[in-house]
Parts: C-alpha cells; sequence; structure tokens
C-alpha cells in the first residue's frame, strides 16, 4: 500500500484549499515542508526574517481573496511572525501561520527551541490548533482555511511537529478534504436597505467613505455605480483609495477634513471609525452626524458612533441590493447645493495651498517635491507600497490610486516596517504590474535586508527611500562630543548600494534636476532598484487649520 509522509499531505492540502504562495524561513524542522510546497506547485519565497515573511502572506492573502502561508521554524520563528499575526488581524486580512514545533514525544523535556506556540498566537488567530496526526492533516488545513476567510477575515495558526512532518500515512486510510467554496455573500434584510436609502435621501450633506473592506470584498464595481447612480461624494479610507478612482469627479480626498466635519449623514462602507477616521467624534465630525454602516461582523455595528441603519453582511451583496433598488425608484442628490460649492471651495483652497510645495525645487528637497515626481511617473496600474510617518501621510494626499487594492501601508495597526514584505507580496502575486516601495529611511531600516530577497527573485519593485536622516529627521552630520540624538541615524546613508550589492540598481539623488532621470532609469530596468532621495530633515506636511489635526488620531 502506498503511504504519504505529513510534509507532502500538508503541502497537498494548502494547495487544495488554494494557498498558491508560502513566504518563509527555513530550518527545523520545516525544509521538508517547503520542498513539498514546491513539488504540489505553490510558490515558495525564502525570506530573511519571519517578520516580513508574516507580512508578506497577509498582504498576498489580501490581494488574492484567500489565504496564503507564512511558514517558520519553532520557537523564536513563531515568535516573529507574531507581529504579522496581529497585524493582520487589525486589518482583518487573511493568512495561515505554518509553525513548525519541537516532536510531540519531547514535550515538556525542553526539546531545541521548545514553546508553547498555540498558546501564545491565539489571542491574534481567529483559529489556532497543533495538528495531532498525520491523518488529520487534512482535516486541521480545511478548518483553518475557512476560518480565516469566512466572515471578518484573519490569520490562523497551525501548529506542526516534527514527528508529524516525517511521519507517515496509509493513502488509502486518507479522508481527504475538498477546496472550501469561496465565501458566502450574505445580504441584507430588504427593510434594512429600504432604511439605508430613506436616511441618505433625507440628508442635507451626506457623504459616503469607502473603506477596505470594499476591496477586500471585490464590490468595486458596485461601489462606482452606487456613488455615480446617488452622486453623492465619496471619501475614501487610506486602503480604501483607487475602489473608486481618486480622480473621480465625486471624490472629495482633497477636502477631507472639511467634509468629515460637515457632513450630516455619513454612509460608512466597509470602514471602522478607530483612529484612522478619527471614532468619528467631534471635533473631526458633527456631533449629531447620523450614521448608516455596513459591515461583515455585527459587533461592529455602533462601534464610538450608534448607526441608526445597520447593513450587516457582504459588501458586494448589499451594494447590489442598493443599486438595484435605485435602479427600480431612482434617486440622485442635487448638483447645486451649498454643500457641493463648499466642497469645491475647499478643493480648490486645499490644492493652491499645496501647489507651491509640488513644485518647490529648493535644494535639499521636501516632502512634497519627492512624492510630485513619483505620482508623475508611476503608470496606472501600478501597486504603490508606502509607509512612514510623514512619508506616508502625505504620500497618501499626493500619490494617486485608480484601482482597487493597489496600496498598501501601514494600516488599521500602524505598523512600521511592513513595506518590504507588502512589496514582495505584490510583486509576486501580480508579476505584471509595478511595485513602486515607497519609503522614510526609518521604515526602512525595519526590513531592508528584504532588498535581497526581491534581488534573488528578480522582482519588478522600485523603492524608494525619502531620507532625511532619522526619525523624524536627523543631523546632516554628528558633532565631536556631543551625543547623537535618540532619533538620528547615519548622515547621507548610502542605502541605494545594498541593491547593487545583490545584483539590483541602486540611485543617489540630492536634487530636484536628478529625480525624474533616476525614477525613470529604475523603472525601465528589470532588474530591482533602490533610488535613495536626500530630503531637508525640516521637511514638514502642510500646516493643519486646527491643532487637533496634528495628533496621532487625524492621520
Amino acid at each position: 500500500m502506498a503511504t504519504i509522509d505529513g510534509a507532502t499531505l500538508l503541502a497537498r492540502s494548502l494547495k487544495t484549499q488554494g494557498v498558491d504562495f508560502m513566504f518563509g524561513i527555513v530550518g527545523f524542522p520545516v525544509h521538508a515542508i517547503a520542498n513539498a510546497a514546491q513539488r504540489e506547485g505553490i510558490r515558495y519565497i525564502g525570506m530573511r526574517n519571519e517578520q516580513s515573511a508574516a507580512y508578506a502572506a497577509q498582504a498576498a492573502g489580501y490581494l488574492t481573496g484567500r489565504p496564503q502561508a507564512c511558514l517558520t521554524v519553532t520557537g523564536p520563528g513563531v515568535i516573529h511572525a507574531i507581529a504579522g499575526l496581529a497585524n493582520a488581524q487589525s486589518n482583518c486580512w487573511p493568512m495561515i501561520l505554518i509553525g513548525g514545533a519541537s516532536p510531540t514525544y519531547q514535550d515538556g523535556m525542553g526539546s531545541f527551541q521548545e514553546e508553547h506556540q498555540v498558546e501564545a498566537v491565539r489571542q491574534f488567530c481567529k483559529y489556532a490548533a497543533r495538528v495531532d496526526s498525520v491523518a488529520r492533516i487534512p482535516y486541521y488545513v480545511e478548518q483553518a482555511v475557512r476560518s480565516s476567510f469566512y466572515g471578518r477575515p484573519g490569520p490562523v495558526h497551525l501548529d506542526v511537529p516534527d514527528d508529524i512532518i516525517r511521519g507517515q500515512a496509509e493513502e488509502e486510510d486518507l479522508q481527504l478534504k475538498a477546496r472550501v467554496p469561496d465565501a458566502p455573500r450574505i445580504p441584507a434584510p430588504a427593510e434594512n436597505v429600504e432604511a439605508a436609502l430613506a436616511t441618505i435621501r433625507s440628508a442635507e450633506r451626506p457623504l459616503v467613505i469607502v473603506g477596505k473592506g470594499m476591496a477586500w470584498a471585490r464590490a468595486e464595481d458596485d461601489v462606482r455605480e452606487f456613488v455615480e447612480r446617488t452622486q453623492v461624494p465619496f471619501l475614501a479610507t487610506p486602503m480604501g483609495k483607487g475602489i473608486v478612482p481618486d480622480d473621480h469627479p465625486l471624490s472629495v480626498g482633497a477636502a477631507r477634513s472639511y467634509a468629515l466635519q460637515n457632513a450630516d449623514v455619513v454612509f460608512l462602507l466597509g470602514a471602522r471609525f478607530n483612529w484612522i477616521l478619527h471614532f468619528g467624534l467631534p471635533p473631526r465630525f458633527d456631533p449629531n452626524v447620523r450614521v448608516v454602516q455596513l459591515d461583515i461582523a455585527p459587533e461592529a455595528i455602533g462601534t464610538n458612533v450608534p448607526a441608526e441603519v445597520a447593513l450587516v453582511g457582504d459588501g458586494k451583496a448589499i451594494l447590489g441590493q442598493l443599486n438595484r433598488a435605485l435602479q427600480a425608484q431612482p434617486w440622485e442628490y442635487p448638483t447645486e447645493t451649498r454643500w457641493r460649492s463648499g466642497i469645491a471651495d475647499k478643493i480648490a483652497a486645499n490644492r493652491a495651498q499645496t501647489e507651491p510645495l509640488l513644485n518647490d525645487d529648493s535644494v535639499p528637497m521636501g516632502y512634497y517635491r519627492v512624492l510630485r515626481e513619483i505620482r508623475d511617473v508611476m503608470p496606472r496600474n501600478a501597486i504603490l507600497v508606502n509607509e512612514g510617518a510623514s512619508t506616508m501621510d502625505i504620500g497618501r494626499q499626493v500619490l494617486p490610486n485608480y484601482l482597487p487594492r493597489t496600496r498598501l501601508d501601514a494600516g488599521t495597526y500602524g505598523t512600521m516596517g511592513v513595506g518590504l514584505g507588502d512589496a514582495i507580496a505584490a510583486a509576486v502575486v501580480h508579476p505584471d504590474r509595478h511595485v513602486f516601495c515607497v519609503e522614510g529611511d526609518a521604515a526602512f531600516g525595519f526590513s531592508g535586508m528584504e532588498v535581497e530577497t526581491a534581488c534573488r527573485y528578480n522582482l519588478p519593485i522600485t523603492f524608494i527611500i525619502v531620507n532625511n536622516n532619522g526619525i523624524g529627521g536627523g543631523p546632516s552630520e554628528f558633532k565631536a562630543d556631543t551625543p547623537i540624538p535618540p532619533s538620528a541615524f547615519t548622515p547621507q546613508a548610502h542605502y541605494e548600494l545594498m541593491a547593487e550589492a545583490f545584483g539590483g540598481r541602486g540611485y543617489f539623488v540630492e536634487r530636484p534636476d536628478q529625480l525624474r532621470s533616476a525614477l525613470e532609469s529604475a523603472i525601465a530596468d528589470p532588474k530591482p532598484a533602490i533610488v535613495n532621495v536626500m530630503i531637508s530633515n525640516r521637511s514638514r506636511g502642510k500646516p493643519q487649520e486646527f491643532h487637533w489635526m496634528s495628533t496621532m488620531a487625524a492621520h
């Protein structure tokens, strides 16, 4: 009779369940899993750090629509990957962490890298289990995958001991599991749909807020149809950008604060009233704002601000209901209103304030000047990975997105260091698109060695480091007998040489007249590249109208 080993059965089960990508670092006891994954048709990407591997897996899950895998060794490997689990949990992105574990027959004996891994990861996971036999591997994989992307998506973990990986099972005794179907698209009750439309129709100053939950639901066509049927202005959250193109005439991104402060009815589409949206509270919002909230999770309804109407279910299904109701009974928000003219005036004023910053040829450069050049060379279908404090915050204003799931950033958890893992995932999932990884020098430092990963796999990524010598800016030189400031990094660091060391291309830019040619050369070259751009350590975002807009909650 034919037998199969645990590593092969695990890889085959993952592939059956739609896991096409695995990011990890091999070692005891998971070498065999990585080798089996390659044999079974899963693309394995060897990373340099488990945190980045986990960040890549969760980004790939978001981009593909099904959980993708991170593979780590026992003990410290799993612990390092917890950062990715936490980020995935906060972002509501699916991933599956496969953690090697010590042999079951050594439990409690102090074996090599022994750790209580299931307990360690449980608070960050929707599902966490230890595989107890080779024969039950298909059961555990099916359970984990289904838990990861049914309902509100999130991370899951499987602990796989060494003796299970190396163990054997009779193939005829196995009960293989069929592929988990796509998650059911649950509609909202018809009366809630009608109530939602009635509330929106009653508004004097309506606003649609589009969150990344709608990108996860693949509801971009439905959202755009709703916006265009109703002609209601919309605002995208950072990773909701591109669900409706940023250059759509109904976008109020350039008047974000004005729109939030003055809307009397907000339709919250797959977004949450957390810190990114200032908790839905004054002074950012009207204290009497009325809310229609769409979310896949019932427990999310009414968080921080009570919802007048709740639409619980799948974003695409519910937007389909709304659009059919509007087709049967059309309604458009009027063309000429004080709300529209107020938004238009604020957009014009903000653009007038920003334009000089975008065109400033001073040396050293400022953020806006650098980001403008990046904006002007990015293809419309490019994927943008953007992290760092000011680099990300100002980047959200300057760098547009035109397609869904084309912006990845620090996300709901505000995690620094996700950028290179996210960029590698994007390049692997979408090899036909160019990936721009735009980072501050501080953010780059968390995972800079992943440049070697990008070069090893020859991934189409242009890494652009907006370098101000430190966290929030550092001095241009260190002075003798003076302590180095806590936020400072090595002045004028030549990060671009890292790419050259691994066979990529490097460009060092100090002046505006060097920037365009460096970017164009980097994009045209098939090799990964780093464009290291020095900016003023005093460069900041444009002045804010109110002091509370500069706090972390305003970002």
